[in-house]
């Protein structure tokens, strides 16, 4: 299926990005015409996405994330990718409550999160070479 819009953007990886890309992802699916509701699901998990990105990829290094958001009739589809350091098991990774950084008093939720407010996630990663997080999300105010 080819998309009917696309965007691409990279942000340095600074916690205070994570809302930047939300607005920007936001924005970019209003297009669509969702509801609030649906416009706030794509947000929460975009912010989820960079978060992990920046908190678990980057580890307080300088380094950049990219947003690719790709809209369909009736559907999106958003990739947060990281070139950090990789996860390194994600069925781990993806269990309610299991966090890599208790340091930080991580809720260990993210792909829990992720998972409720989008139709589907895709994860792939590896070690020393970074993180790709694909979600869907079809919309079913759109007909």
């Amino acid at each position: 299926m080819q998309p009917i819009n696309e965007m691409n953007l990279e942000f340095s990886s600074k916690s205070r990005n994570e809302s930047f890309a939300r607005v920007v992802a936001a924005a970019f699916v209003s297009q669509l015409d969702p509801t609030l509701e649906e416009l706030a699901d794509v947000k929460t998990a975009v912010s989820e996405a960079v978060t992990n990105a920046i908190i678990h990829g980057y580890e307080n290094r300088d380094g950049l994330v990219k947003m690719n958001c790709k809209l369909y009739n009736n559907s999106v589809e958003i990739t947060i990718s990281d070139e950090g350091k990789g996860i390194e098991n994600i069925s781990l990774a993806r269990q309610p409550m299991y966090t890599s950084r208790p340091d930080m008093e991580r809720s260990g939720m993210g792909f829990t999160v992720m998972e409720s407010f989008m139709d589907k996630i895709e994860v792939v990663s590896e070690l020393g070479k970074g993180t790709k997080v694909t979600m869907f999300k079809t919309f079913k105010s759109i007909k």
